[in-house]
């Protein structure tokens, strides 16, 4: 069919099919509104806290985005919370939908763990391993940063001189005394009588040196 043109062209461009657009416009990113897949990749990590009877099980299922492909990436879903302990469930239920809300949407979703970890309970926390755990909320937030690291979300840096001198430290204090565990966390690696680290929230804060240096992130009060 035939189109007469009675104005002046002032420029032109061949249409593309899909097919001729170029591999960086056929990357499938997260959105809200991307179809949930028949199947997804799941992890499940188990919660055992002093706040209740039974343990948690949190599953995180991940979408593949661009499988086969330079592109591939392996994003958080959905998360769900199973427990026999019901006194938490009402709560636990809203949370868990509020965050798989969040992974769908997309972008920089990592802002949940601080979000999660700033939670404290009124009735205080507990120590789990020698860190000091302020709310079983904040315990949801240190099973999503660990799945995050796991499927590459989140990547740390080592420090490979703090590294050597956490080493070094760690044994010095070992040739001095053997490291027993604390009575309250007998799975602690340092020793009992380490204090609280205010910066990683460890029980491994100790004197050495004339200085008080935390065994597990290093901090010191002497800089």
């Amino acid at each position: 069919m035939a189109v007469k043109i009675d104005r002046k062209i002032t420029g032109y461009e061949v249409k593309k099919t899909e097919k001729d657009l170029p591999a960086e416009s056929k990357v499938v990113h997260m959105h809200e509104k991307l179809e949930r897949p028949e199947m997804l990749l799941g992890s499940t990590y188990k919660i055992k806290t002093p706040l209740t009877e039974h343990a948690l099980y949190v599953t995180i299922n991940d979408i593949v985005l661009n499988p086969d492909t330079e592109h591939e990436k392996r994003r958080p879903f959905e998360v769900f919370v199973n427990s026999k302990s019901m006194e938490h469930f009402q709560w636990i239920v809203a949370l868990t939908r509020i965050i798989s809300a969040v992974f769908r949407k997309g972008g920089d979703v990592t802002f949940l763990v601080e979000e999660l970890h700033s939670v404290f309970d009124p009735r205080g926390g507990y120590f789990k391993k020698g860190k000091y755990v302020p709310s079983l909320v904040a315990e949801l937030g240190d099973v999503i940063e660990c799945h995050m690291k796991m499927i590459g979300l989140i990547t740390t840096e080592e420090d490979e001189h703090q590294k050597k001198f956490l080493a070094e430290k760690r044994a010095e204090l070992e040739s001095k005394r053997k490291i027993t565990p604390s009575a309250d966390d007998k799975d602690s690696e340092f020793p009992a009588e380490a204090q609280l680290c205010q910066k990683c929230l460890t029980k491994a804060m100790i004197k050495m040196d004339g200085c008080m240096t935390c065994l597990n992130c290093g901090d010191s009060k002497c800089g």
